[in-house]
C-alpha cells in the first residue's frame, strides 16, 4: 500500500471588480485587439482598495472546505503560495488560519512566483507521504495589481488578482498509476535567469517596486522548460501523453499555452484555458483553472491531469495527479 495526497475539495475566489481591456486602453497606448493578439487576455479582476491577498485566500479556502465537506478543525496545515503577501510577515497562511478559525496545526507561505502553486503542491504531497499531516489546505493567492507599473503597457495589461485553493487528504493507494492523488512531481530553478522576470523593490530597497519582464526571453524559456518538465513528470509516473485527460497549465499567455500543447502533441480541447477571463494571476492561476474546470463539468473524478508553471527565479515545475 502507498500513501497518496488526494484532492478532497477545491474552490476559488475572484474580486468583484472586472477590468476589461477597453478600460486599460483609456489610459495606455494599447487596445483590446493588441492585448488579445499578444496574450489572449480579454479581462481580469482587481482587488478592491483595502482587500489584501489574505482576504482573497480566505474566500478561496472557505470554498474549498465547503466543497470537501470539511471544517477548519479538520485541517492540519495550510500552505499558501504567493509573491504578494499583505505584510513582510507574518505569513499569509497564518492570517488565513486565523480568519477561518483554525486554532491548531501549522501554516506557512511558499514563494516561487508563478510556479508557487506547483511548489506548494509538491511540498504538501511530501508532508502527507511523511505522515506530518493528514489534510492540508493548499492555496495560491495574489494581488499582482499592486506590483504593476501603469505606464508599462507590455506588463500591466497581463496580470490580475485572484485565489484558488484545494484540500489534499492522505488516502491509501495501491502504488500504481491508477491511484487517485498526486503521482509525481518535478521541480526546477535556475537563478542565472532572474533578471528577465523580477520586481525592482523589496525590504532592502524600502520600496514595493514594480514588476519588470523581458517578454520574448520569458516566452522562449517558458515553452521549452514547461514541455520538458511535463515530459519528465510523466516519465516518473509511467504515463504516456495519450493517457492524459487534461493539461492545466499556468495561465500566463495563450501563445505559451498553445506552444506547450503542440510540443506535447495534446489537442487544445484537452487543455483548460482561463487566461482570457482572469489574465495572469501568478500562483493563483492553476488552482483557479482547476476549480473552474471542475465547476464547468470538464474535470471529473479519476481524470488524469498534468499541471505545470514557470515563474520568476526562474523557477518551474510540474505535477501529475489523478483527480
Amino acid at each position: 500500500m502507498t500513501m497518496r495526497a488526494v484532492v478532497k475539495g477545491i474552490g476559488h475566489y475572484l474580486p468583484e471588480r472586472v477590468v476589461p481591456n477597453s478600460e486599460l486602453s483609456r489610459s495606455l497606448d494599447t487596445s483590446d485587439a493588441w492585448i488579445r493578439a499578444r496574450s489572449g487576455i480579454e479581462r481580469r479582476h482587481f482587488a478592491a482598495k483595502g482587500q489584501g491577498t489574505s482576504d482573497l485566500a480566505t474566500r478561496a479556502a472557505l470554498a474549498a472546505l465547503a466543497d470537501a465537506g470539511l471544517a477548519a478543525r479538520d485541517i492540519n496545515a495550510i500552505i499558501v503560495a504567493t509573491s504578494t503577501p499583505d505584510l513582510t510577515f507574518p505569513s499569509v497562511a497564518t492570517m488565513v488560519q486565523d480568519k477561518i478559525a483554525m486554532t491548531t496545526g501549522f501554516a506557512f507561505d511558499v514563494q516561487a512566483v508563478c510556479a508557487g502553486f506547483v511548489f506548494a503542491l509538491s511540498t504538501a504531497n511530501a508532508m502527507i507521504i511523511a505522515g506530518q499531516a493528514k489534510r492540508i489546505l493548499v492555496i495560491g493567492a495574489e494581488t499582482f495589481s499592486q506590483l504593476m507599473d501603469w505606464t508599462d503597457r507590455s506588463t500591466c495589461v497581463l496580470f490580475g488578482d485572484g485565489a484558488g485553493a484545494l484540500v489534499l487528504e492522505a488516502q491509501r493507494g495501491d502504488g500504481t498509476k491508477a491511484d487517485r492523488g498526486i503521482l509525481a512531481a518535478d521541480l526546477n530553478s535556475d537563478g542565472r535567469h532572474r533578471n528577465i522576470l523580477f520586481v525592482d523593490g523589496g525590504v532592502s530597497t524600502k520600496t514595493v517596486g514594480h514588476l519588470r519582464m523581458e517578454g520574448k526571453e520569458v516566452f522562449r524559456h517558458a515553452v521549452e522548460k514547461l514541455a520538458k518538465t511535463a515530459q519528465r513528470v510523466l516519465e516518473r509516473a509511467d504515463i504516456s501523453d495519450h493517457e492524459i485527460d487534461w493539461i492545466v497549465p499556468h495561465q500566463a499567455n495563450i501563445r505559451i499555452i498553445q506552444g506547450i500543447a503542440r510540443k506535447m502533441s495534446v489537442p487544445l480541447d484537452r487543455v483548460i484555458i482561463t487566461v482570457q477571463d482572469h489574465g495572469n494571476t501568478s500562483a493563483a492561476s492553476i488552482p483557479l483553472a482547476l476549480s473552474i474546470g471542475q465547476k464547468d463539468g470538464k474535470i471529473k473524478k479519476n481524470d488524469l491531469i498534468v499541471t505545470e508553471a514557470i515563474g520568476g527565479g526562474l523557477a518551474w515545475g510540474s505535477v501529475v495527479l489523478r483527480w
